[in-house]
């Protein structure tokens, strides 16, 4: 299947890419944004929603810079995953993701920004055809959610980027620019509960860069993954969890590839004060595996998916108290 036809915008500068967008929005012109394209361009070859327009933040200045406490969207994968500058538990996620070839092409914001899964959906153009569209590609013709059937308002496509959960873990908040300027906020935020929305960026908006918290680096993090082969494959499960030693209550524990956005159980780990001792962690991990509804979209069964909630906690819990 052939790629449709798009034209390809390479803006040098942040200002030189919102003008651009402005410029297509002004001329009612759908876009989107490019990184690596290890997700999107598969998308189009597909004709999953593709658009005419593309614009390129390969070459914008500043985007693939790499500092402690500041990640920009255009930084490749493998850099984070073979970095001694950026937080091991970035480090360690990044080098779960896909395989190394694809990790040198895939970057920050493009994992971050990914678009939701479903089998439903990504699928070619002739097999989606053959079983009347989904509410997510519906290509015109209003169908309804092929998961949750009779309905057509809300897509429950999954997410399975797995830094997500890592930076939430890590306390991060993301940089956003725009044509209406920029702004921050904390990644947790970031996620909209809607399969197509999928986050909160705005008409020309764009994810310019991750910055970590102040305290990110006394943080001692584990990222546990459940996915069907042990590379190339994307999360079916994953749990990301970061404390400062000896500082229960500095706990952060994240999710992803289990619903249409990942998690941040900061109310759990707040009810579950005693977490560091065996019994306490176990409660907590059972308490993540209630609290979280993976449906059946995806290539494990979404059962199976929520028992391995409670073990990927737990192991990542033990890792960083350092007990095997």
């Amino acid at each position: 299947m052939l790629t449709p036809p798009f034209v390809l915008h390479r803006p040098t500068s942040v200002e030189e890419a919102c003008a651009i967008a402005a410029e297509l929005a002004e001329a009612d012109r759908p876009f989107d944004w490019v990184a690596g394209g290890t997700d999107l361009l598969p998308n189009y070859k597909w004709h999953l929603n593709p658009k005419g327009d593309v614009i390129s933040l390969a070459h914008v200045d500043g985007a693939d810079a790499l500092e402690v406490n500041r990640v920009g969207c255009m930084v490749r994968l493998h850099d984070v995953a073979t970095s001694d500058v950026v937080h091991p538990l970035l480090s360690e996620a990044a080098a779960k993701v896909a395989s190394s070839l694809i990790r040198r092409s895939a970057t920050v914001g493009g994992n971050l920004c990914l678009d939701t899964r479903c089998f439903w959906y990504n699928q070619g153009e002739d097999w989606r055809r053959s079983i009347d569209w989904c509410h997510k590609a519906d290509c015109g013709t209003g169908a309804d959610c092929r998961v949750i059937p009779n309905q057509n308002t809300l897509c429950v496509a999954t997410y399975q980027g797995d830094m997500a959960a890592a930076f939430m873990a890590l306390g991060a908040e993301v940089e956003l620019v725009g044509p209406a300027g920029e702004r921050r906020m904390p990644l947790e935020d970031f996620f909209e509960l809607d399969g197509m929305k999928k986050n909160v960026l705005q008409p020309g908006e764009f994810l310019l860069a991750v910055h970590l918290s102040e305290d990110a680096s006394s943080r001692v993090g584990a990222y546990h993954k459940l996915r069907v082969r042990e590379t190339w494959d994307f999360p079916e499960a994953g749990i990301a969890a970061a404390w400062i030693p000896g500082d229960a209550a500095s706990l952060r524990v994240a999710s992803t590839g289990l619903e249409s956005i990942p998690g941040l159980h900061a109310d759990l780990v707040e009810t579950h004060a005693d977490w560091v001792e065996t019994e306490g962690r176990k409660r907590l991990s059972k308490a993540l595996q209630k609290a979280i509804k993976p449906v059946n979209n995806t290539a494990l069964p979404p059962r199976y998916r929520r028992s391995m909630v409670s073990v990927l906690a737990s192991r990542a819990l033990r890792a960083i108290t350092q007990e095997e």
